[in-house]
């Protein structure tokens, strides 16, 4: 970053939301190695933490692409391009994982999924407080 420049704006209510997803896939974390590693399922538990991982690492890009696409304005070709790649990389991590590591290595995209839950029922808490304050 360079000095002197001002940080971009980020709305409150956007860094609470990430930062509860992230605080809720921890929880989820330590929840499947609790239960996965003494039934003798470790590795799913690895790779599905592998998962949840990934899962934070694409939501924290996404709000930096989003940030930085608000601040710079570039071409929406460019800003999908982004989007793609960041998706491939993603995808391909959890495929080799899959494939690299069968039959754990699956868990991978269970851990992905289950962050998108947590991620989308994190974004809805905020929606769900102000409904009923009206």
């Amino acid at each position: 970053m360079v000095t002197g420049m001002p940080s971009p704006y980020t709305p409150p209510v956007t860094r609470a939301t990430y930062r509860r997803s992230l605080v809720m896939a921890g929880v989820a974390a330590v929840v499947a190695l609790v239960l996965l590693v003494p039934a003798g399922y470790g590795a799913y538990a690895a790779f599905g933490c592998i998962g949840l991982a990934l899962g934070a690492l694409n939501s924290g890009l996404v709000l930096q692409s989003v940030i930085r696409f608000a601040t710079n304005r570039p071409s929406k070709g460019r800003f999908a391009g982004s989007v793609l790649g960041r998706l491939a990389v993603i995808s391909a991590l959890a495929f080799a994982c899959a494939l690299l590591f069968r039959p754990a290595g699956i868990a991978v995209f269970a851990g992905l999924a289950v962050f998108q839950i947590l991620a989308i029922a994190s974004s809805m808490l905020p929606l769900i407080k102000e409904i009923r304050q009206r």
